[in-house]
Formats: structure tokens, C-alpha cells, sequence
């Protein structure tokens, strides 16, 4: 459906970060107004009308484009999508998400193993993945693995914008086989990682286990979320590094999702999260 919300923005001589200001929101979230990745909901109509000085019905071409007075169902959601691109002289990283996918995947990272875990993330997260990276891999698995999370994280935090309706907390206890694994989030705009979780083993086929720390911990930073991971018990190596990728996928997947009965509310008494409780 098309909107005329970027015609009357320039019309009344805003940009986007005044037109932002104005209606207490930021400029990404005018951009997916203005291009459709948000759903303009009743009362997105309502605080961008007061802002551009209109009636709700100059949003759109015609009386007949209005759309419903109450949120789309949840099923119908814009989709939440960003690319990232990052270069160093160490790793060459292009990841693209779309939080309301459907577990669709395409990696290749040239680490066999952690390619199996982002399979995993995607799948049971529900988020597409899109992910190529080159890395120095000749000297060891290190700088990969981390900016890997590091750029997985960056395009997820792009993806969630404002991070306007989404529940915000995920919890999830994996079993597999005889290991059994926790792990809680909050998107809250502080990154804090509690890492409790031991290897017997120093490798998993060419890989450290000591990098999978790495990785979690680089993702929970650029993410932006607070993470504790926590293997309750377990014995085999794979099997505990495993349900701690699905535990994550799990958690995010409740976390991202919108609640319907907020959908345009930033969860947190604050009305925004970025350093705050």
C-alpha cells in the first residue's frame, strides 16, 4: 500500500531526523514508515499526522487506501530485514537477516563446524541467513569466528530498528540426548554475556572450543543483548556446544516476536531501550 509520507515530510521541510523528533521515534523508524518495512498501524497514523500537521487520511493517495483501524495480525507482519558488510585486512563478512523468515539458510563461512551451528541458529530461530565470509584462516580459525558474531549481531540489531513492539525476553532449556543447556536474553540495549559453559575436549574437528565463547561473546555486544548461556550438564562436546546455538535460536525466536497487544510500544517504562532498564 503506498503512502505519501515522504511526499509530506519534504513538502512541509523535514528530514528525517526532525520529522523523528517530532513524533518521538528515530530516523530509521520514519525511513521504514516512508518506505513500508513498518506496518502503519492506527496509531502510527495518528503521531505522524500530528507531526506533518495533517489529517490521518493525507498519509495515503485516497480515502479508499486507509488501512485498518486496529495492528495487521501478527501473521502479517512487514518484514525486519538489514545487510551488513564488514572489511578488514584480517576477514571479509556479508550477512543479510530477515527476522520474520523462516529459518532459510545459505553459509559459508569455510569453518565446517560453525557453518553446522549458524544452520542451527537459522533454523530454529526462524530468522533467514545469509552469510559469506573469507577470513585468514591459514594462521587459525580466531578472527572469523569472532567477526562472524560480530557482523551477525550488527545486522540483527539493524533488523529489530527501535525495537517498537517486540517482546523483548527469551528463555529456552534444550535437551540433546544427555546434555541439557539454558539460555536466557533481553534485547536491552546493554550487552552483557554470562558464559557458563566447559569443553573436555580442546577441539571439535579443527575448531577451539575456547573460539565458541568468542562467538557468543562478539554476537551479545554488537547485538546488544544481554545473554547467559549456561550448560546445566552434559558429556559430549558436540551436544553441548550444539543445544547452546539451538537455545540461543530458541530464545531469540520469542524474543523478537511482536506482541500484538503493543505493537507500536517500545517495552521498557523508559519508552526506549539503549542503556536502559
Amino acid at each position: 500500500m503506498a503512502n505519501r509520507i515522504r511526499e509530506l515530510r519534504k513538502q512541509t521541510g523535514l528530514n528525517q531526523n526532525a520529522l523523528a523528533e517530532r513524533i518521538g521515534t528515530t530516523s530509521q523508524q520514519v525511513s521504514h514508515l516512508e518506505t513500508g518495512r513498518r506496518r502503519l498501524t492506527q496509531a502510527w497514523m495518528e503521531r505522524l499526522a500530528a507531526g506533518l500537521d495533517c489529517e490521518p487520511a493525507a498519509l495515503f493517495g485516497s480515502a479508499d487506501e486507509l488501512p485498518p483501524t486496529r495492528p495487521l495480525p501478527p501473521g502479517n507482519p512487514t518484514m525486519r530485514t538489514a545487510s551488513i558488510e564488514r572489511r578488514t585486512k584480517e576477514t571479509q563478512i556479508r550477512v543479510a537477516v530477515n527476522i520474520d523468515g523462516a529459518g532459510e539458510f545459505t553459509v559459508k563461512t569455510g569453518i565446517g563446524f560453525l557453518d553446522h551451528m549458524l544452520e542451527q541458529l537459522s533454523r530454529h530461530s526462524l530468522i533467514n541467513l545469509d552469510i559469506e565470509a573469507k577470513g585468514d584462516l591459514h594462521i587459525d580459525y580466531h578472527h572469523t569466528t569472532e567477526d562472524t558474531g560480530i557482523v551477525i549481531g550488527k545486522a540483527v540489531k539493524k533488523a529489530l530498528g527501535d525495537l517498537s513492539g517486540i517482546t523483548r525476553y527469551g528463555s529456552a532449556l534444550i535437551p540433546m540426548d544427555e546434555t541439557l543447556s539454558r539460555v536466557s536474553l533481553d534485547i536491552s540495549g546493554r550487552p552483557y554475556l554470562i558464559w557458563r559453559v566447559d569443553f573436555s575436549r580442546p577441539k571439535l574437528g579443527e575448531m577451539d572450543t575456547e573460539l565458541f565463547k568468542e562467538w557468543f561473546q562478539a554476537f551479545s555486544q554488537a547485538a546488544e543483548i544481554t545473554l547467559h548461556v549456561d550448560n546445566l550438564y552434559g558429556q559430549n562436546n558436540h551436544h553441548i556446544v550444539e543445544s547452546c546455538y539451538k537455545g540461543l535460536a530458541r530464545a531469540l525466536r520469542q524474543a523478537v516476536q511482536i506482541d500484538s497487544r503493543k505493537t507500536d510500544a517500545v517495552p521498557s517504562t523508559k519508552g526506549v531501550l539503549s542503556g536502559s532498564l
